[in-house]
């Protein structure tokens, strides 16, 4: 019989954590589902176990951060965060650290959601610390490691902000005529589908990058 897996969610509330919990809530390869949120998490199911944390004091929560497969699907904007100091700490500093209590506690699948021209080395700070952690966790002890980097997401209704609702109708208009058509917008839904797809699956390299086209094929 094949062995159910345990997933642990980090970002749940967020437009693509939401999705991937409920995905798994419903996928049979996972017996278990742990979330780490910050406000506290809606959903209630027999396999889905939630913590609330202080992500101040990450590493009091070391002893739950156990499973098979990691989705981390933290993020925010330098708006929602108020600096970017203040974006550092969730783009960067809180996953990083999440990840490294997953590598430490024995989980063998990392799978991250970055963005589309993350680079340490960019003039830009958002993908530039994006770039940074790709980098960092693949120092981490995951046996292996698949990096999404999506292109613009089409988020729930309720989630949507009215810039990103323009730049969609923008690029799906390009699209049609031809252009940027590997940065078509992709649902939230279809990058967890996928995210999940390829959690399940025997990895040929220790680290995979995804990039839009990827993703979307």
């Amino acid at each position: 019989m094949k062995k159910k897996l345990r997933a642990i969610v980090l970002g749940a509330t967020g437009a693509t954590g939401q999705e991937l919990v409920k995905q798994l809530l419903y996928n049979s390869n996972f017996s278990e589902i742990s979330v780490f949120t910050r406000k506290i998490f809606s959903i209630d199911h027999e396999k889905l176990n939630k913590n609330k944390i202080d992500f101040s004091k990450l590493y009091n929560y070391k002893p739950l951060v156990t499973g098979d497969v990691f989705f981390s699907a933290l993020g925010t904007t330098l708006k929602d965060a108020g600096s970017k100091q203040k974006q550092y700490l969730v783009d960067y500093t809180y996953q990083y650290e999440f990840a490294k209590m997953a590598s430490d506690n024995g989980v063998e699948n990392y799978s991250l959601i970055s963005s589309t021209g993350a680079n340490e080395k960019s003039i830009f700070f958002y993908p530039k610390i994006k770039g940074a952690l790709e980098k960092s966790v693949q120092k981490l002890n995951f046996k292996t490691i698949q990096i999404f980097q999506p292109p613009t997401l089409i988020r729930q209704p309720e989630l949507m902000r009215a810039g990103e609702k323009i730049g969609i109708k923008v690029f799906k208009g390009l699209n049609k005529i031809g252009i940027l058509k590997s940065q078509k917008p992709l649902h939230v839904r279809d990058l967890a589908k996928k995210m999940i797809a390829e959690s399940l699956l025997k990895q040929k390299y220790r680290v995979t990058i995804y990039k839009s086209y990827d993703i979307l094929s």
